[in-house]
């Protein structure tokens, strides 16, 4: 997972990130209609849960990836991460964790950040022979993610450039939760006169650290992903409830 820089990259069919699209139910079912691949239709035609489900009650996938970088638009995945999940249970056991040979190239900066190698991913398959079966494992289920701008920029450009179409996906994001909340909470006088507001880090380790999770090492994929959905569960248990609707989580 990359932390760094913004992903400029948005596809004109998609909605700005500062806005929600329409219910996921409808918009998946618009979609649905609208796809030509039969494994993109069909992971439309699984639908998404009804907006007011408890977010006790939806099934959820913790994902992340890994990049050549962090522009959509040149760069690509070159690792998945994913660790089936609901509020009350993280399934490790059935996570999947793939090395994928990126169509962009791997720049040493990158390396360095993920620790992938170019003798790595020269062994491993295209995302082209994977991509079905992570649909497949996607389908009907909420993600979870840390920084949307990522996963859904990313998998969208990636299917672009393989079989012409992209992809759109219900996600909660554990960056924008946080976010949220510390946004809204009030300044004290003494930071009002000694500087505002101090810097706040929203990367993945400084989120969880917070909660007192504990400390995994970053930038491989499915550890990132299971740090992720630790972090999902603490911030429910800290600041909504089971039976918070998915509707006031998820983007």
């Amino acid at each position: 997972m990359f932390y760094i820089g913004k992903h400029p990259f948005t596809p004109a069919s998609r909605q700005p990130a500062a806005e929600c699209p329409p219910p996921w139910p409808a918009r998946m079912a618009e979609l649905a209609r609208q796809a030509r691949h039969p494994a993109l239709r069909a992971f439309y035609r699984a639908g998404a849960v009804a907006p007011d489900t408890a977010i006790d009650q939806v099934p959820l996938l913790a994902m992340d990836f890994e990049t050549t970088g962090t522009d959509a638009r040149r760069d690509d995945i070159v690792s998945i991460g994913l660790v089936p999940m609901t509020l009350q249970r993280i399934r490790l056991r059935h996570g999947h964790h793939w090395l994928l040979k990126p169509r962009a190239a791997l720049r040493n900066e990158s390396v360095v950040i993920h620790g992938i190698t170019h003798s790595e991913v020269e062994k491993a398959p295209d995302l082209n022979a994977l991509f079905i079966t992570l649909l497949e494992l996607m389908a009907g289920k909420v993600l979870v993610v840390h920084h949307r701008g990522i996963e859904r920029q990313f998998l969208d450009a990636a299917l672009q450039r393989r079989i012409g179409e992209g992809i759109a996906f219900p996600c909660i994001d554990t960056l924008a939760l946080e976010a949220r909340r510390h946004r809204s909470r009030p300044v004290s006088l003494a930071a009002r006169l000694f500087g505002g507001r101090p810097q706040l880090s929203l990367r993945l380790p400084e989120s969880r650290a917070r909660y007192n999770l504990p400390r995994y090492p970053a930038h491989n994929a499915l550890t990132d992903a299971l740090a992720c959905a630790e972090l999902f569960q603490a911030q429910v248990a800290h600041h909504f409830s089971a039976q918070t609707p998915v509707d006031a989580l998820w983007c």
